[in-house]
């Protein structure tokens, strides 16, 4: 399939999350500078965050009428079937138009659609899961994509084993190497020197139970010599912002420069979706995850305990937060060895070249 000054076309479909979201930009991103002639097309859900965050970072993207199942009876279970067939449709329309090579799915909801309907038309497709536990349409599509990029061990009880290559997942570019940016990055967020930096993760949105959390320990935070940036997502800014400048605590909607607030940090809080767990396992600093429960599968859960159970970070249950939390974080805080311990064993988990992997697979399928 080798094309004239690399001028192959290739569509990406992940989204629904900054997790879906910035591993596909990454991949894309990767293919363009090894083909500065291919033309790059996403495909994404209507109305999710990808509509917005892929055109800012250059690429054209299109939009399928699809959402995810509730958990509950819903107006939105009703209209499910409806938006399947739709998204069926337009995921075949924009396959005829556009004859992709290669279809690269990074999870989401439109990547279900789009890459069955490019498994039907015989184009090659690559799935990247990024979670220790793949959701249901990922397992689907695994019977006829060609190859499966993945983070974690063991993924052959869900995966043909001849499919799956173990890359990791693509991280931004700028925290490998954030070793010697820490006195800039505290400049940059206004935070003391000779102060523990707390840094709170709970995604693009941000996570309810963190938020409270965070709000009911700034007293103990405070007692414990620790300065917080708490990013505490879209949906709780406005509640949130009015402790800003308090208690040495900075509230950020949402973090643009992560490889400085990864350089300031001391400790970190997250949540753990798969592209978050990536990134703390390069960045090397010691972590207390806290999953969020109302994921498919309860794959957070999984996610967290592939590294705990390396003794690489630990974690706090939202349940058991209450009882949990000062004891386990005074513990850490007042043992400079135990950080340095899970510090040096997340690093050891990562995978440092996984962009560059699954671009070398999508590659092979392009020359096939």
């Amino acid at each position: 399939m080798s094309k004239k000054n690399g001028a192959y076309k290739i569509i990406l479909s992940g989204g629904g999350t900054g997790g879906h979201i910035y591993p596909a930009i990454a991949i894309a991103n990767e293919m363009q500078s090894r083909f500065p002639d291919a033309e790059i097309l996403f495909v994404g859900a209507k109305d999710r965050m990808e509509m917005e965050k892929v055109p800012q970072a250059g690429y054209e993207i299109k939009g399928l009428w699809i959402s995810g199942v509730q958990r509950q009876l819903t107006l939105k279970n009703l209209m499910f079937p409806f938006k399947l067939l739709s998204s069926l449709w337009n995921a075949r329309k924009i396959i005829k138009s556009f004859k992709p090579d290669v279809v690269i799915g990074t999870g989401g909801f439109a990547s279900g659609p789009l890459l069955y309907m490019a498994e039907i038309n015989g184009i090659p497709s690559l799935i990247q899961e990024q979670n220790s536990y793949p959701g249901i349409t990922n397992k689907l599509l695994a019977k006829k994509t060609q190859k499966i990029c993945v983070a974690y061990d063991d993924l052959d009880r869900f995966f043909p084993k001849d499919k799956i290559i173990k890359t990791g997942n693509p991280v931004r570019k700028g925290l490998l190497d954030i070793e010697d940016k820490t006195v800039a990055a505290k400049n940059f967020f206004n935070l003391k020197h000779g102060k523990y930096t707390l840094l709170v993760l709970g995604g693009s949105l941000g996570a309810r139970r963190i938020n409270e959390l965070i709000e009911k320990e700034l007293d103990f935070l405070d007692t414990q010599n620790v300065q917080v940036i708490w990013q505490c997502g879209k949906l709780y800014y406005q509640q949130y912002k009015i402790y800003n400048n308090i208690k040495n605590v900075q509230v950020c909607e949402f973090l643009n420069n992560m490889d400085l607030a990864y350089a300031a940090a001391d400790i970190v809080i997250s949540r753990a979706g798969a592209s978050s767990v990536s990134e703390l396992c390069i960045v090397g600093k010691p972590v207390i995850f806290i999953p969020s429960p109302n994921v498919a599968e309860d794959h957070q859960t999984k996610n967290a305990m592939a590294v705990v159970n390396k003794d690489a970070a630990l974690i706090i249950r939202e349940d058991e937060l209450d009882v949990d939390f000062e004891n386990k974080f005074s513990s850490l805080i007042a043992s400079p060895e135990r950080q340095k311990e899970l510090g040096t064993n997340i690093k050891k988990m990562a995978l440092v070249n996984a962009t560059k992997d699954i671009a070398d697979e999508v590659e092979k399928l392009l020359k096939a």
